[in-house]
């Protein structure tokens, strides 16, 4: 089996929190008063219902799965799918936080459009948010590279259990797991695992997930700045921006004069173009800005 490559994601430096975090949010209050303001969430906001993240400052050093990977033999495909069929069960499981529940809360209040999600964790379906784009995919689909046949991932673990029992006991019997943002479990010995192919045309199913160096799919791209135009305001959460398929989002709400302000733990490639940037956890910011009476915390 050819060994995975070697593409390193670097977590960002670590920041202290804002020691003016009551003001900011106040700030932060009077952008957006008004205003119909669209979300575009990054893995930070998922952090608080313990789905790992890669850019968070103290986040460990990972190699996230790239579409090069994923393609390069069936060997590789079977250990991925042997780490996933233990990993996914740790993302299906995962609820909703209150950074997500804020969310809900702010569109339910009128103020919030929609979200536009690098996240393929489902938390914001899980809490009840309407109008959500997901633009890396999400876990819960499963869908043949070749003729796209789907399957959704619990019906194709029933599939995958019957063909390798007891698998994901054996696995988690010999202790704690890591798992990995994108579901992928730190699994070594997964030579005895039986991967299925396509039903209808024996061509290879991956999960419906945008990995690195793949595209997101034109139609969500647009989709998506539609999204950002329809707005006044873009609030990032939880998203460094590191990548151009959220940084892309926040340039052309400053290229369009509209607000943008940034909530994240960590610095982002987009701080020097918004109007307020706090460094803070999403899980503190969010609910005060729905005017919950909250103790904000230092």
């Amino acid at each position: 089996m050819r060994t995975r490559l070697q593409i390193g994601w670097t977590p960002a430096e670590p920041t202290p929190v804002d020691g003016d975090i009551a003001e900011r949010i106040e700030r932060a209050h009077e952008l957006l008063d008004g205003k119909r303001v669209v979300a575009l969430t990054g893995a930070g906001i998922s952090t608080e219902s313990g789905i790992p993240d890669y850019r968070s400052p103290g986040a460990p050093a990972r190699t996230p799965m790239t579409l090069e990977m994923f393609l390069s033999s069936p060997e590789f495909r079977r250990h991925y799918w042997a780490r996933n069929h233990v990993g996914w069960r740790h993302m299906d499981a995962a609820q909703p936080n209150v950074a997500h529940r804020a969310l809900t809360d702010l569109q339910r209040q009128g103020r919030l459009s929609g979200v536009i999600t690098q996240n393929v964790d489902m938390l914001h379906t899980k809490a009840a948010t309407r109008r959500v784009l997901e633009l890396h995919g999400c876990y819960g689909r499963v869908r043949c590279l070749h003729c796209d046949w789907r399957i959704s991932r619990h019906r194709l673990a029933h599939e995958l259990e019957a063909l390798n029992a007891d698998f994901a006991a054996r696995v988690g019997g010999r202790g704690a797991i890591e798992v990995a943002p994108d579901a992928d479990a730190a699994v070594q010995d997964t030579s005895d695992f039986t991967m299925i192919d396509c039903p209808q045309c024996a061509g290879i199913i991956k999960p419906d997930i945008v990995y690195f160096g793949e595209s997101v799919p034109k139609q969500t791209v647009q989709q998506a700045f539609s999204m950002v135009d329809d707005a006044d305001a873009l609030l990032v959460v939880g998203s460094s921006l590191t990548v151009m398929s959220g940084l892309r989002f926040a340039r052309h709400a400053h290229r369009t004069g509209k607000t943008l302000v940034i909530v994240n733990r960590g610095a982002t490639r987009a701080d020097d173009i918004a109007d307020l940037t706090i460094d803070h956890l999403a899980s503190v910011v969010l609910p005060a800005l729905t005017g919950a009476d909250i103790t904000v915390r230092a």
